[in-house]
């Protein structure tokens, strides 16, 4: 068989006789037409959410701290543990992309800007919480290293939670910057194609003024391999120094050196899990079936197993050196026997059930290329993640050295109100998006469609081409 045709055994990227014009067409839709049921339902939910979330942090800012469940030893609880949990999805979008491109997959092209989409409103999320925690969020200038208005009152360089603001927000940029450069072209399809002046300027605004010459192109190949190299080590630097926060105190069961790997695969792990959901809400909302497909499904999940196999071995490890050590205060950590039948155990068998059970069944094929199972399987890996930021938080800092520093932490409505409210305000973020950009690159999908139409197939066999 010629060179120029892919084997006939391997299964479409795109489904349908599609043509360029056909996938033009397709992409440029959602923006220029109007939204389907399913984005008006989808929207709405999450648009009450979401003010309900604000509510609750107006309520919180005016009122004090104190209507959140928090205790003298357990002031950290629900707010971080949201907070690592939004960072370890916000890590996935940019490193499905980055390192996908790398390896030059072509299947990437159809979930690559809707990953890093995701990327940038988790981030967006994650970073509510430490400054509504401050309680004095008008303040929250005073963690970046600039005089204020104390003379030169520098922050403590030596805190992890400072590593953070600049691990995040360096990684914020990188991605941003990845996401835009990405959809440059696609903005400048829609300006091209635009009928209202409105609009027209608008995208020639966004689109930096793109002209599609071989030297724009050239530039662009250039600039987003720099970037993906960039974006790859930052992914990994991230977490681990969201896992410092944890590692570098001296709490049993937090002072731990596997924590930083640990956290990375978690990350990725949980990132993957929303990137399917949020596939299976982009399929319906914009009509893109033909484009997101089974094999995109069933790839996505063959990485979930890999990935929750590592978290699988770190819990293995977190359990035998909790039992290993033989200290009845690091037999108190989140993954041990105090845990396990403790106070916290409805959370520990949580973490289990959700993040270690239920993925199992992605081994079998059928689960693995189901839309509807993948959905809810990637739902259940989302809360087990988040279990697994509670139990960490919770359950190591309920029981201190002392009787008298024992306490049980239990949510107020305020804090379930504000978690909830961030979940809403992200697929708020990511329907407007799926609304506005173009959520498919429409330049790149069309190189794959020479291997992977149906057309060329058909022609192909019509011609008894050999």
């Amino acid at each position: 068989m010629s060179g120029h045709y892919e084997s006939s055994y391997r299964e479409p990227l795109i489904l349908g006789d599609k043509s360029y014009h056909d996938i033009t067409e397709d992409i440029a839709r959602p923006i220029e037409g109007k939204a389907n049921k399913h984005w008006y339902v989808a929207f709405y939910i999450s648009l009450a959410a979401m003010l309900w979330g604000f509510g609750c942090i107006f309520y919180t800012v005016g009122t004090g701290i104190g209507v959140w469940g928090l205790s003298k030893n357990i002031g950290w609880a629900w707010d971080i543990t949201n907070f690592v949990w939004w960072v370890g999805i916000g890590h996935a979008g940019t490193l499905i992309s980055a390192v996908l491109l790398l390896f030059r997959q072509k299947w990437r092209m159809a979930i690559n800007r809707s990953a890093e989409a995701m990327t940038i409103f988790a981030v967006f999320q994650a970073g509510l919480f430490p400054i509504i925690h401050m309680g004095r969020p008008w303040n929250g200038y005073w963690v970046l290293p600039i005089p204020n208005q104390f003379g030169s009152l520098w922050v403590n360089f030596n805190s992890p939670l400072l590593w953070d603001v600049f691990a995040i927000s360096t990684y914020l940029s990188v991605s941003l910057v990845f996401w835009w450069t990405g959809l440059l072209p696609d903005f400048a399809t829609i300006r091209d194609r635009a009928v209202k002046p409105f609009q027209k300027k608008i995208y020639a605004l966004l689109s930096f003024g793109w002209s599609g010459r071989a030297k724009d192109w050239q530039r662009f190949e250039e600039v987003s391999l720099v970037l993906a190299g960039l974006a790859t080590p930052l992914v990994l630097s991230v977490h681990t120094i969201v896992s410092f926060d944890f590692a570098t105190s001296v709490n049993p069961g937090w002072h731990s050196t596997i924590f930083p790997p640990y956290f990375v695969a978690g990350a990725i792990f949980s990132g993957f899990a929303m990137v399917q959901t949020l596939l299976g809400i982009m399929r319906k909302v914009t009509n893109m079936e033909a484009y997101i497909t089974r094999l995109h499904i069933e790839y996505m999940n063959i990485v979930i197993i890999l990935t929750g196999g590592i978290v699988a071995v770190a819990y293995a490890t977190e359990f035998f050196i909790a039992w290993y050590t033989g200290s009845p205060y690091e037999n108190y950590t989140y993954l041990s026997f105090g845990a396990e039948a403790g106070a916290y155990g409805w959370a520990f068998w949580s973490l289990m059930i959700f993040n270690i059970f239920i993925p199992q069944a992605l081994w079998f094929k059928k689960v693995r290329r189901s839309f509807v199972w993948s959905f809810l399987i990637s739902i259940a890996i989302n809360i087990g993640m988040w279990f697994e930021r509670f139990d960490i938080i919770a359950i190591v800092l309920s029981k201190g050295q002392l009787p008298s520093t024992w306490w049980r932490f239990e949510p107020t409505f305020v804090d379930v109100g504000i978690f909830i409210g961030t979940i809403g305000f992200f697929f708020v973020l990511f329907l407007l998006y799926a609304r506005t950009f173009p959520v498919i690159p429409t330049a790149e999908i069309k190189t794959i469609l020479k291997s992977s139409g149906e057309n060329y197939k058909k022609q192909r066999d019509e011609n008894n081409e050999h």
